[in-house]
Protein backbone atom coordinates (compact mmCIF):
# COMPACT_ATOMS: atom_id res chain seq x y z
CA UNK A 1 0.00 0.00 0.00
CA UNK A 2 2.83 2.37 0.88
CA UNK A 3 4.48 1.78 -2.50
CA UNK A 4 1.20 2.47 -4.31
CA UNK A 5 0.64 5.75 -2.42
CA UNK A 6 4.19 6.82 -3.18
CA UNK A 7 3.63 6.11 -6.89
CA UNK A 8 0.32 8.00 -6.84
CA UNK A 9 1.92 11.03 -5.19
CA UNK A 10 4.62 11.09 -7.86
CA UNK A 11 1.95 11.10 -10.58
CA UNK A 12 0.18 14.03 -8.94
CA UNK A 13 3.40 16.03 -8.62
CA UNK A 14 3.83 15.85 -12.40
CA UNK A 15 1.17 18.53 -12.74
CA UNK A 16 3.19 21.12 -10.80
CA UNK A 17 6.19 20.92 -13.16
CA UNK A 18 6.49 23.25 -16.14
CA UNK A 19 5.32 21.64 -19.37
CA UNK A 20 8.84 21.21 -20.79
CA UNK A 21 9.92 19.21 -17.71
CA UNK A 22 6.87 16.97 -17.51
CA UNK A 23 7.94 14.62 -20.27
CA UNK A 24 11.30 13.86 -18.62
CA UNK A 25 9.66 13.29 -15.25
CA UNK A 26 7.04 11.03 -16.84
CA UNK A 27 9.72 8.88 -18.49
CA UNK A 28 11.61 8.58 -15.20
CA UNK A 29 8.42 7.62 -13.37
CA UNK A 30 7.53 4.82 -15.78
CA UNK A 31 11.12 3.57 -15.91
CA UNK A 32 11.16 3.28 -12.12
CA UNK A 33 7.83 1.43 -12.09
CA UNK A 34 9.00 -0.91 -14.86
CA UNK A 35 12.33 -1.86 -13.31
CA UNK A 36 10.90 -2.09 -9.78
CA UNK A 37 8.35 -4.64 -11.07
CA UNK A 38 11.02 -6.94 -12.50
CA UNK A 39 13.20 -6.56 -9.41
CA UNK A 40 10.39 -7.69 -7.15
CA UNK A 41 9.55 -10.64 -9.40
CA UNK A 42 13.17 -11.76 -9.10
CA UNK A 43 12.92 -11.61 -5.29
CA UNK A 44 9.88 -13.88 -5.48
CA UNK A 45 11.54 -16.38 -7.82
CA UNK A 46 15.25 -16.69 -6.94
CA UNK A 47 16.49 -19.26 -4.43
CA UNK A 48 18.47 -16.58 -2.59
CA UNK A 49 19.55 -12.97 -3.05
CA UNK A 50 22.27 -11.10 -1.16
CA UNK A 51 22.20 -7.46 -0.16
CA UNK A 52 22.16 -4.53 -2.55
CA UNK A 53 20.52 -6.17 -5.57
CA UNK A 54 19.80 -3.73 -8.43
CA UNK A 55 17.46 -4.31 -11.37
CA UNK A 56 17.72 -1.67 -14.11
CA UNK A 57 15.89 -3.44 -16.95
CA UNK A 58 13.63 -6.30 -17.99
CA UNK A 59 15.00 -9.37 -16.18
CA UNK A 60 13.93 -12.89 -15.22
CA UNK A 61 15.58 -15.68 -13.20
CA UNK A 62 14.72 -19.30 -12.42
CA UNK A 63 14.01 -20.82 -9.01
CA UNK A 64 17.54 -22.27 -8.82
CA UNK A 65 19.27 -18.90 -9.09
CA UNK A 66 21.59 -17.73 -6.31
CA UNK A 67 22.59 -14.05 -6.41
CA UNK A 68 25.25 -12.86 -4.01
CA UNK A 69 25.81 -9.23 -2.90
CA UNK A 70 25.45 -6.15 -5.13
CA UNK A 71 24.38 -7.98 -8.27
CA UNK A 72 23.33 -5.55 -11.02
CA UNK A 73 21.02 -6.62 -13.86
CA UNK A 74 20.32 -4.17 -16.68
CA UNK A 75 18.47 -6.79 -18.69
CA UNK A 76 18.96 -10.49 -17.93
CA UNK A 77 17.00 -13.65 -18.73
CA UNK A 78 17.96 -16.91 -17.03
CA UNK A 79 16.16 -19.77 -18.78
CA UNK A 80 15.82 -23.45 -17.94
CA UNK A 81 15.92 -25.12 -14.54
CA UNK A 82 19.66 -25.58 -14.03
CA UNK A 83 21.45 -23.93 -11.12
CA UNK A 84 22.98 -20.47 -11.62
CA UNK A 85 25.34 -18.94 -9.08
CA UNK A 86 26.32 -15.31 -9.63
CA UNK A 87 29.03 -13.78 -7.45
CA UNK A 88 29.39 -10.42 -5.73
CA UNK A 89 29.41 -7.17 -7.72
CA UNK A 90 28.26 -8.72 -10.99
CA UNK A 91 27.20 -6.28 -13.74
CA UNK A 92 25.34 -7.00 -16.97
CA UNK A 93 24.47 -4.94 -20.00
CA UNK A 94 21.07 -5.10 -21.70
CA UNK A 95 19.44 -8.19 -23.24
CA UNK A 96 21.79 -10.80 -21.75
CA UNK A 97 20.80 -14.47 -21.69
CA UNK A 98 21.86 -17.47 -19.59
CA UNK A 99 20.70 -20.90 -20.77
CA UNK A 100 20.83 -23.77 -18.28
CA UNK A 101 19.21 -26.67 -20.14
CA UNK A 102 19.29 -28.43 -23.51
CA UNK A 103 17.04 -30.91 -25.27
CA UNK A 104 18.31 -34.50 -25.46
CA UNK A 105 19.06 -35.14 -29.14
CA UNK A 106 20.50 -38.62 -28.49
CA UNK A 107 17.28 -40.13 -27.12
CA UNK A 108 14.51 -42.18 -28.75
CA UNK A 109 13.03 -39.46 -30.96
CA UNK A 110 14.26 -36.87 -33.48
CA UNK A 111 15.12 -34.02 -33.62
CA UNK A 112 15.09 -34.55 -29.81
CA UNK A 113 13.03 -36.30 -27.17
CA UNK A 114 11.17 -35.04 -24.10
CA UNK A 115 14.14 -35.28 -21.75
CA UNK A 116 16.05 -32.16 -20.69
CA UNK A 117 19.75 -32.08 -19.85
CA UNK A 118 20.60 -29.57 -17.12
CA UNK A 119 23.99 -27.92 -16.68
CA UNK A 120 24.91 -25.34 -14.06
CA UNK A 121 26.40 -21.91 -14.67
CA UNK A 122 28.88 -20.42 -12.22
CA UNK A 123 30.04 -16.81 -12.30
CA UNK A 124 32.64 -15.53 -9.84
CA UNK A 125 32.90 -12.07 -8.24
CA UNK A 126 33.34 -8.80 -10.18
CA UNK A 127 32.34 -10.20 -13.57
CA UNK A 128 31.03 -7.76 -16.20
CA UNK A 129 28.95 -8.90 -19.19
CA UNK A 130 28.48 -6.48 -22.08
CA UNK A 131 25.12 -6.12 -23.80
CA UNK A 132 23.54 -9.12 -25.57
CA UNK A 133 25.93 -11.71 -24.18
CA UNK A 134 24.71 -15.32 -24.26
CA UNK A 135 26.00 -17.78 -21.65
CA UNK A 136 25.52 -21.44 -22.62
CA UNK A 137 24.92 -24.37 -20.22
CA UNK A 138 27.88 -25.52 -18.14
CA UNK A 139 29.83 -22.26 -18.41
CA UNK A 140 32.17 -21.06 -15.65
CA UNK A 141 33.50 -17.49 -15.60
CA UNK A 142 36.37 -16.55 -13.30
CA UNK A 143 36.80 -13.57 -11.00
CA UNK A 144 37.04 -10.14 -12.60
CA UNK A 145 36.47 -11.37 -16.16
CA UNK A 146 34.92 -9.13 -18.82
CA UNK A 147 32.83 -10.53 -21.68
CA UNK A 148 32.59 -8.40 -24.80
CA UNK A 149 29.12 -7.34 -26.03
CA UNK A 150 27.42 -9.80 -28.37
CA UNK A 151 29.57 -12.77 -27.33
CA UNK A 152 28.47 -16.40 -26.96
CA UNK A 153 30.26 -18.06 -24.04
CA UNK A 154 30.76 -21.78 -23.40
CA UNK A 155 33.28 -23.63 -21.27
CA UNK A 156 35.62 -21.89 -18.82
CA UNK A 157 36.78 -18.26 -18.89
CA UNK A 158 39.71 -17.76 -16.48
CA UNK A 159 39.98 -15.03 -13.85
CA UNK A 160 40.79 -11.50 -15.07
CA UNK A 161 40.33 -12.53 -18.73
CA UNK A 162 38.73 -10.30 -21.35
CA UNK A 163 36.96 -12.49 -23.88
CA UNK A 164 34.74 -11.99 -26.90
CA UNK A 165 33.33 -13.49 -30.06
CA UNK A 166 31.34 -16.58 -31.00
CA UNK A 167 32.53 -18.76 -29.45
CA UNK A 168 34.10 -16.35 -26.95
CA UNK A 169 37.89 -16.51 -26.81
CA UNK A 170 40.30 -14.75 -24.45
CA UNK A 171 42.17 -11.98 -26.24
CA UNK A 172 43.53 -10.03 -23.27
CA UNK A 173 43.91 -10.07 -19.47
CA UNK A 174 43.26 -7.38 -16.90
CA UNK A 175 46.10 -6.16 -14.71
CA UNK A 176 45.59 -8.55 -11.78
CA UNK A 177 47.87 -6.62 -9.44
CA UNK A 178 46.01 -3.36 -10.04
CA UNK A 179 42.65 -5.14 -9.71
CA UNK A 180 43.56 -6.73 -6.37
CA UNK A 181 44.91 -3.43 -5.04
CA UNK A 182 41.60 -1.67 -5.79
CA UNK A 183 39.67 -4.57 -4.26
CA UNK A 184 41.75 -4.46 -1.05
CA UNK A 185 41.10 -0.70 -0.78
CA UNK A 186 37.35 -1.20 -1.19
CA UNK A 187 37.19 0.87 -4.38
CA UNK A 188 34.20 -0.93 -5.83
CA UNK A 189 31.59 0.67 -8.10
CA UNK A 190 28.02 0.29 -6.86
CA UNK A 191 25.15 1.39 -9.10
CA UNK A 192 23.12 4.23 -7.65
CA UNK A 193 19.95 5.94 -8.83
CA UNK A 194 19.61 9.72 -8.97
CA UNK A 195 16.42 9.82 -6.89
CA UNK A 196 17.14 6.88 -4.60
CA UNK A 197 20.16 7.31 -2.29
CA UNK A 198 20.32 3.54 -1.87
CA UNK A 199 20.03 2.95 -5.61
CA UNK A 200 19.10 -0.63 -4.97
CA UNK A 201 16.28 -3.00 -4.15
CA UNK A 202 16.74 -4.76 -0.83
CA UNK A 203 14.63 -7.60 0.50
CA UNK A 204 12.06 -6.31 2.98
Amino acid sequence: MKAFLNFLSRILTLFVYPKHKRQLKRKKLWRDLYTNYYGRQIFKTAESIGKGFYCGGESFVNKNTILKDYVCFNGMKISGSGRVIIGNHFHSGIECLMITQNHNYEGNMIPYDEEYIYKDIEIDDFVWLGSRVTILPGTKIGKGAIIQAGSVVHGTIPAYAIAGGNPAKVFKYRNAEHFEKLESEGKVYIVRDAENPHGRIDRK
